[in-house]
């Protein structure tokens, strides 16, 4: 890449220095999407850098003012497209909460195996990604064939691998099978044994622990200040976390430890994340054991699920209820109201603010993304260091660009 002159200065010491600027991205093989930094360099220096979003033009927020509850799930497959699942329960318990809607046992741990799963996913991703931008090509490759494991599962419980589209106002598109539940079973099985060869490649590799330990310390007391959330704030010795703090849909019946860091670095969030996937898994684990009976949406009477298909295609009566909630202004409609909600989502506090107005389309739908406040810490974490430091840095931060954009 081009380095460009930017301007001339002396030193006190009456020394002719030079600060350059360097574009990092939009498309660098350290970025794994389209993000970009403009880094002011002073040698191999890194004195200031500006991050630079937009280059999705995604609109998601403008995008759910003119799509109603349902349709909008599909948008936020693609904000955070590593774990869409999260995002789906996420918007629709914003939805629930501004509706009044209490979904049912069933719905409510099916939500939490499929968060949990995504929170697995992600975090296989985030520590791969990291530790590919520092040169552990084998412990990435470790990590994506357990993310496609995952894939397969959510292709087995809805059809799709990426973008799901699994959560529907009031419960879900469908219910879990028993294959799918075989899968999640065998995932279970054989995930611990692969996540301990990981950490044998990684955990104490000595050049991943100097490029790692020490940089991008983010000190508790900063982490609060600067709205961070999730393994990043956790990682700094924040111990918040949404699942036990403000406890929602079956956390609240599981058992579970949230994992916690005071080094603040690269390493420390790293290792959170590693400890994260444990606990995830017992959480799935609990979830699926556990499995309530009973359907997973709420009773056609409450007028706001979705009918199941067998009656949609067999009966007048879920034929006139699609239709109603569908086409028809005498289906669902949100009170005049507002809501913000979120949930722990891979990367931090995932929430919606939705304004009602009697439809069942959002007046105002606002997202408060966890990438698109950490992608503002990055100047603070980065100055001082080496140019050879960004990369693990925005690879210890795990930002998703699609949240970025506005």
């Amino acid at each position: 890449m081009p380095l460009t002159l930017l301007s001339g200065q002396f030193s006190q010491a009456n020394e002719r220095e030079y600060l350059w600027s360097l574009n990092f991205g939009p498309q660098h093989p350290a970025t794994h999407t389209t993000l970009r930094l403009l880094l002011t360099l002073d040698g191999e220096r890194v004195v200031d850098a500006v991050p630079d979003i937009g280059y999705l033009h995604s609109g998601f927020e403008k995008i759910g003012e003119h799509l109603d509850f349902n349709q909008y799930v599909t948008v936020t497959d693609r904000m955070n497209y590593v774990s869409p699942m999260a995002n789906n329960v996420a918007w629709h318990h914003a939805v629930e909460q501004l509706l009044g809607i209490d979904v049912p046992p069933r719905c409510k741990y099916l939500r939490v195996i499929v968060s949990e799963l995504a929170m697995i996913g992600d975090h296989l991703v985030a520590a791969g990604a990291m530790g590919l931008d520092v040169g552990a090509f084998t412990f990435f490759l470790y990590g994506f064939y357990q993310r496609e494991k995952i894939y397969d599962i959510f292709e087995s419980l809805c059809g799709a691998r990426f973008t799901n589209s699994y959560t529907r106002v009031g419960g879900l598109s469908q219910d879990i099978t028993p294959l799918t539940i075989e899968k999640i079973r065998d995932f279970i099985k054989g995930f611990p044994a692969v996540l301990r060869d990981m950490e044998n490649l990684l955990t104490r590799n000595r050049v991943f622990i100097d490029r790692t330990q020490g940089v991008g310390v983010l000190t508790r007391d900063e982490a609060i200040n600067r709205s961070v959330t999730g393994p990043i704030a956790r990682a700094s010795g924040v111990t918040r976390d949404l699942r036990k703090d403000e406890p929602y849909l079956a956390y609240g019946d599981l058992d579970f430890k949230i994992c916690c860091s005071e080094a603040g670095d690269c390493y420390a969030r790293y290792l959170v994340r590693m400890h994260e996937m444990r606990e995830s898994l017992k959480i799935v684990t609990q979830a699926i054991e556990n499995l309530p009976a009973g359907p997973v949406n709420v009773d056609g009477a409450q007028r706001t699920g979705l009918p199941d298909k067998h009656q949609v295609y067999q009966t007048i009566e879920g034929t006139i209820e699609h239709f109603e909630l569908l086409m028809s202004n005498r289906g669902l409609a949100a009170p005049c109201d507002e809501v913000y909600a979120a949930v722990e989502a891979p990367n931090g506090e995932l929430g919606f603010y939705i304004v009602g107005d009697g439809t069942d389309v959002a007046y105002r739908a606002r997202c408060r993304p966890p990438s698109f406040v950490h992608f503002a810490i990055f100047p603070h974490l980065i100055r001082g260091h080496q140019i050879s430091d960004v990369v693990a840095v925005l690879g210890s931060l795990n930002i998703i660009a699609a949240e970025l954009d506005r």
